[in-house]
């Protein structure tokens, strides 16, 4: 039983190569392969997010529920603001690659930190946190990815129906 469990939980964070999301649409690394720099911080308008913004959001987020499941103190990501960090104001190759490199990075952290939760664990809130349970938070972190991949596709097609119209 804790191998289903565990199973079902890591891919729905993480897919099986060749199966996509669950919710039937990309990962957040698929969502974002091919996209330029110039691309990811383009805006459909004055204060809306970008593909950038997204990208270093979900990459805090993963951070975010990977620390409190290792029980890691809070600090170490490495972009600020830590929510929703700032991205370049001139968009450059070099800082995009390294921004998605960063999601990946917290991708695969993610996974193994939810790969070593014991069964009994998931029915427990963490320490300090008695909103969510182990396994609402792992759940969560699938949500939250499956939420703003759908934003970065629908970033994608305005972007490309601008360059059409």
């Amino acid at each position: 039983m804790r191998d289903s469990i565990a199973q079902l939980l890591i891919e729905n964070i993480d897919p099986r190569p060749g199966h996509g999301g669950w919710h039937g649409g990309p990962t957040a690394a698929g969502a974002l392969r091919g996209i330029s720099a110039t691309d990811a911080a383009w805006r459909p308008a004055p204060g809306r997010k970008s593909i950038w913004d997204l990208t270093l959001h979900l990459a805090y987020w993963k951070y975010a529920v990977r620390r409190r499941l290792a029980g890691d103190p809070a600090g170490g990501f490495p972009r600020r603001p830590a929510n929703w960090p700032h991205v370049p104001a001139v968009p450059d190759a070099a800082a995009w690659r390294a921004d998605v490199a960063l999601l990946k990075l917290e991708h695969r952290r993610l996974v193994a930190a939810v790969a070593a939760v014991p069964l009994r664990r998931y029915g427990t809130t963490l320490p300090g946190r008695k909103r969510w349970t182990v396994g609402e938070l792992v759940v969560g972190i699938a949500q939250h990815d499956a939420y703003h991949v759908g934003q970065i596709q629908m970033l994608k097609r305005l972007l490309a129906a601008g360059r059409k119209g």
